[in-house]
């Protein structure tokens, strides 16, 4: 949630830290501060965006600092409980994202010992607790203070009196440094740094950095030094450019022709009709494996979801599907399951945790993610990127589509491994993956005509979407968008559902979206759509182009073309997330930093 950013070099640190901390707009946050070290510690800091503090700060001078984007955990959002937090002497400055569990008691303590606070947070508590162990030392002082520290963090630390050092720390939060030509980075995130540098190294659970000009260590929880090894991230920086579309989010609906063929890239054999994953995934899909169980959160949940219905009907499988959350605390783990998580991230509290279970119990473990070098990539046993660079909009797009294509594939591949499919229907299908990024060309040529439709759903105040087996995922991921972006409310149902409860809710200012698709339920599905129907509510089909029977039931269609009923999963989805993005504009939302939400949820 919260943004971390740390900047040692040659640069002005005021506008490189700005600079960085800009590209963590769609983490999501409600206030912001930087603070760099010159003759003294100069910080500001503010409510609100980040194009205020930047009109607002003062021009500090300085080659050291630090920055950060809050979102709200312990203390209201207000200027003092803004980041970067100060202690007693103002000597020490540290910005924070997680959370200590045991605050309430260290906060007497402190104040027990003559400390003073000036906010209501976390945080600060640590700023003191570095201070009270500080001697000359400052990586010292705040490996003695995380010791009384229960909880998560990733930390950025400096010091008045040693103006040439950045400390950085993680636990269970993420924190990478950035690498340069006589420059140094820390963040939570790598699109904060590549503007800058695509060099990054990866701290992990328990390591301490510590950054000075012309040198670099890493300790390890017990204080040994450890080598850490630099990787290349191949995201371009444009790639986090608007580039002439209106937002964020639009520009990645329209960019997932593209992402399609990315998640395809490499995996696909058509002369040998085979699928083929790094040999790490390889071998983990050719041991011992009688049950499948994912886990994921959000909108990795419902492609999740898609993902159960696709391996039970290619593989012949025992899937399983549970909420990260739950499965932490309740699922069933042994060693002959294996374990899919899906984060985009990769740093996903609840799945982290999650995944750190399973792999405690035994489980084989695989992860499904976009970014290389995670905390979920480096604790599974293999994992597959979806690779389709990064997502700045808040509301997951083609992150979605991408974890639909590599479930797809894993899907195939078990289907082939355990011989339900033969090597010609698996060409088949890959015939028809090929076929996907032009059916999604066509569903984005027809978006003003989905915008019509959105016209009539802007001033609804409850929009429900149904769908028929694999479509029920489907219509969840509908409604969340619509949901998340809109500030309409919406919920997703299995079509028989509806008339056991929420048909109560129906009324003729209440729009349903029918996901239909020509497959064993489609007749019932029609039936379902006249119960609505039935009750005045207005019908939106989403259906194939060769459907001439849904017009005499619907309202109003929105079309795609299919040749196949699994490979559908991805045009649905484009048109249920162009449907979203057209009601949020009309009704002048904030589309690509929805209030109340971030992009990446690391902390429980």
């Amino acid at each position: 949630m919260c943004g971390i950013v740390g900047y040692l070099g040659f640069r002005n640190a005021n506008s490189v830290l700005l600079d960085c901390l800009k590209r963590l707009d769609y983490r999501g946050y409600d206030s912001a501060g930087v603070l760099t070290v010159g003759e003294k510690l100069n910080l500001f800091k503010d409510v609100g965006d980040i194009s205020v503090l930047r009109q607002d700060i003062p021009d500090f001078d300085g080659n050291l600092g630090i920055g950060h984007t809050r979102w709200a955990t312990h203390g209201g959002v207000c200027r003092e409980n803004a980041h970067p937090h100060l202690c007693c002497n103002s000597k020490i400055a540290v910005v924070h994202n997680g959370i200590v569990e045991n605050f309430a008691e260290l906060r007497e303590e402190l104040q027990g010992r003559g400390h003073v606070m000036c906010s209501e947070t976390d945080t600060e508590l640590i700023a003191h607790l570095i201070e009270e162990n500080y001697s000359g030392n400052l990586e010292r002082a705040v490996k003695k203070a995380l010791k009384k520290i229960r909880g998560s963090y990733a930390l950025a630390v400096v010091c008045e009196d040693e103006p040439d050092k950045l400390v950085g720390a993680r636990r269970e939060s993420p924190l990478i440094i950035g690498v340069g030509d006589n420059e140094q980075f820390l963040a939570s995130d790598i699109p904060a740094l590549l503007q800058y540098t695509n060099r990054v190294i990866n701290l992990e659970d328990g390591e301490l950095c510590v950054l000075s000009k012309g040198s670099m260590k890493v300790y390890d929880e017990r204080s040994h030094m450890v080598s850490k090894q630099e990787y290349i991230v191949d995201w371009d920086v444009q790639d986090a450019e608007k580039a002439g579309f209106a937002h964020f989010m639009l520009k990645e609906i329209f960019e997932q022709p593209e992402t399609v063929v990315s998640a395809l890239r490499g995996r696909i054999s058509e002369i040998q009709r085979t699928i083929m994953f790094q040999p790490a995934v390889e071998q983990l899909l050719r041991e011992n494996v009688d049950h499948v169980q994912i886990i994921a959160c959000g909108t990795s949940f419902y492609a999740s979801y898609v993902g159960k219905y696709l391996m039970e009907q290619l593989a012949n499988m025992r899937v399983g599907i549970e909420l990260s959350s739950e499965f932490r605390f309740y699922g069933v783990k042994d060693e002959n399951t294996l374990v899919v998580a899906v984060t985009q991230s990769g740093e996903t509290a609840d799945t982290i945790a999650a995944l750190k279970q399973a792999k405690n119990a035994g489980c084989k473990t695989l992860v499904i993610t976009n970014v290389a070098g995670s905390t979920a990539t480096r604790i599974a046993d293999a994992f597959i990127l979806t690779q389709s660079g990064p997502e700045i909009g808040v509301a997951a797009t083609k992150t979605f589509t991408s974890q639909l294509m590599v479930l797809y594939l894993l899907a195939l591949k078990l289907g082939a491994l355990g011989k339900q499919l033969s090597a010609d229907m698996l060409y088949e299908h890959i015939a028809r993956l090929r076929e996907l990024p032009g059916q999604i060309r066509q569903i984005l040529e027809r978006s003003d005509g989905i915008k019509q439709v959105a016209d009539i759903v802007k001033n609804a105040h409850s929009v429900f979407y149904i769908g028929r087996g694999v479509n029920y995922p489907l219509a969840l991921e509908g409604a969340l968008k619509l949901k998340e972006i809109s500030y309409i409310h919406a919920e997703g149902f299995a079509a028989g559902e509806l008339k056991h409860g929420p048909f109560a809710l129906l009324t003729e200012d209440t729009p349903v979206v029918a996901i239909d698709t020509r497959d064993m339920a489609y007749d019932k599905l029609l039936v379902n759509i006249g119960e609505i129907k039935a009750r005045g509510s207005p019908v939106i089909a989403v259906a194939e182009d060769d459907d001439s029977e849904i017009e005499k039931h619907a309202d109003f269609v929105l079309r795609f073309p299919s040749k196949s009923l699994l490979p559908s999963c991805l045009p649905i989805v484009v048109v249920l997330q162009l449907l979203a993005y057209h009601v949020a504009a009309l009704r002048n939302c904030s589309i690509d930093k929805p209030r109340n939400l971030a992009k990446s949820v690391t902390v429980e």
